[in-house]
């Protein structure tokens, strides 16, 4: 099952990739999908970013109580920490709940209420005119997003150090601007890129190839968001262990 389901996902893929007949439409559509992934969630990721940022500085502050660790580490580990592992993946976690479900359900209305169909029968490549702007808008602002979050994550972890006690503003700026390694970042655009990927063409699929009514294209969405999760944490430890 799993390889029937993988093997009819590449070849998706393949036809989404087609040449696409006319690029002034396709670049329409494009823009469209950049403004509802990236546009529409940015208030999302950058609430859960500020709050984690807050509560990571205020954790590691509770763990590291000791006279011989300077509190400026408490900052640098809240930067590292968002920049390879929590700003990608709890973005990417996020966005796979509600852009993935959200591709999923319009893709596969579109499929049963036979819209799909009529594409087809109107010799217009309906996988590269439906997926294919969603995948480029989301390898393009899933890690203009992730770049937000760490930014927020880092101000929320100012802020919420300060508020609660648990490192003062300049020690906590003296951690995140010392010792960085330009190298994190190149990984977190790395996962954030592929992230965007799976997100959409995950979803994507599960939509393509509904087959029943309302009930089924749920049950699509849902399954979408599962499948997404679980191939960004696969990738995610694959990416880790590749590049660390």
């Amino acid at each position: 099952m799993f390889f029937t389901n993988f093997g009819k996902y590449l070849l998706l893929l393949k036809s989404v990739f087609r040449k696409p007949e006319k690029w002034k439409i396709y670049w329409k559509e494009i823009f469209h999908e950049m403004n509802s992934i990236g546009v529409g969630s940015l208030i999302l990721v950058g609430i859960i970013s500020t709050f984690i940022g807050a509560v990571m500085t205020m954790q590691i502050a509770f763990q590291l109580v000791s006279d011989l660790i300077p509190n400026s580490i408490i900052g640098q580990i809240n930067r590292d920490s968002s920049i390879l592992e929590l700003s990608p993946t709890i973005s990417a976690l996020v966005l796979a709940g509600k852009v993935g479900s959200s591709i999923s359900s319009q893709i596969g209305s579109m499929r049963v209420t036979e819209q799909i169909d009529a594409l087809e029968i109107m010799g217009i490549n309906a996988p590269g005119y439906l997926i294919l702007p969603k995948i480029l808008a989301g390898i393009t602002m899933v890690p203009m997003l992730v770049i937000l979050s760490i930014g927020l994550a880092l101000i929320g972890g100012l802020v919420g150090g300060a508020l609660s006690g648990a490192v003062t503003p300049a020690d906590y700026v003296t951690g995140i601007t010392g010792t960085f390694n330009g190298y994190t970042l190149w990984v977190a655009m790395v996962k954030a890129i592929i992230f965007g990927f799976i997100i959409t063409s995950v979803s994507s699929y599960q939509g393509f190839y509904v087959q029943g009514g309302a009930l089924e294209v749920g049950q699509a969405s849902t399954k979408s968001v599962v499948i997404s999760c679980i191939s960004i944490l696969a990738a995610d430890y694959v990416i880790t262990a590749v590049m660390l």
